[in-house]
């Protein structure tokens, strides 16, 4: 038997409802399973085999959800046990509300090369029950296409490491301009609000240079942006997942720490003649490590988990 810790006070101000109730469902589903669950609603750390946070280690460094978290992951690792992160959903493109909260589950860290995603057991079928569940398909690759699609991440984000979003852009712009005149297409990443200030062309703080032939998307869906999409560039997070899923070739520039590395093409030389790996057995690995409410609350969920520690 497992003793399990979940920490409800790793949630942001506790407003946001989804967050709180992942961590409700998954305390119900742990029970569920048989195993001890510690309730914790305070900001201090307890002994258990495993600590469940919502998130990671992210917003600001003083606020008491950053400092809990921050502990959580600090003791468990010292002492050689395990803490589960509860991140968003790679397949959100599809339907922004997720109606039913698939989540994505880790344990130890929110990147592949770091955390154990419980990812090397597959059950094909569970990739079909989301598929169905989310309206999504492999789609084929397309038969043509016209601009490049930058994808940009949240500027300041945890999974830029600090790396500015406009550097990075730049770079991959100039790259991509040594082997092709494509038109560019800059997408912004939808939670970024201060990217309306950084890419308006008219801002001091805009570095990209804008034109004919590179430009601004103004779409709301991803799906829009990847009609006659030639290819897809990104640094290494979620909307590449979506990308390559809706048929479109992926390249990615930090393939270490991206979910879409077996599928990605990673060299920008080959932006006129990009591979087109299979991606089913990616695909049906992603679906490994997502999990909807339904399946938080009835154990299914954390008895898959357990397994990778057992």
């Amino acid at each position: 038997m497992k003793t399990v810790a979940i920490y409800h006070k790793s949630v942001p101000n506790g407003k946001n409802l989804e967050k709180i109730q992942l961590l409700q469902n998954f305390s119900q589903g742990v029970r569920a399973a048989g195993d001890t669950v510690l309730d914790v609603d305070h900001y201090s750390v307890v002994a258990a085999d495993v600590g469940v946070i919502q998130g990671w280690i992210s917003g600001k460094p003083d606020a008491q959800h950053t400092i809990l978290r921050n502990n959580v992951i600090t003791q468990q690792k010292f002492l050689n046990r395990f803490v589960v992160c509860a991140d968003s959903n790679l397949f959100l493109y599809a339907n922004t509300d997720n109606p039913l909260h698939y989540l994505r589950y880790s344990f130890n860290d929110v990147f592949p090369n770091q955390g154990i995603y419980c990812d090397t057991e597959i059950d094909p079928i569970r990739w079909i029950k989301i598929s169905q569940n989310l309206n999504i398909h492999l789609k084929p690759y397309r038969a043509y296409g016209d601009h490049i699609l930058i994808l940009l991440q949240r500027n300041g984000g945890w999974s830029m490491s600090g790396y500015d979003v406009q550097d990075w852009a730049i770079s991959v712009i100039d790259t991509i301009r040594s082997f092709t005149d494509r038109p560019i297409v800059i997408r912004a990443h939808p939670g970024d609000k201060a990217a309306r200030t950084y890419l308006n062309p008219d801002s001091p703080h805009c570095r990209i240079k804008f034109s004919k032939r590179v430009r601004l998307s103004n779409n709301t869906r991803l799906t829009d942006d990847l009609v006659n999409c030639w290819a897809a560039v990104n640094y290494n997070s979620s909307p590449a997942v979506g990308a390559a899923i809706e048929g479109i070739p992926i390249f990615v520039t930090d393939p270490i720490r991206s979910q879409s590395a077996e599928i990605a093409n990673r060299d920008l030389s080959q932006i006129e003649n990009p591979m087109l790996p299979d991606r089913q057995k990616w695909v049906e690995r992603l679906s490994m490590f997502h999990w909807n409410f339904n399946e938080l609350r009835s154990g299914e969920c954390w008895s898959h988990m357990r397994k990778f520690i057992s």
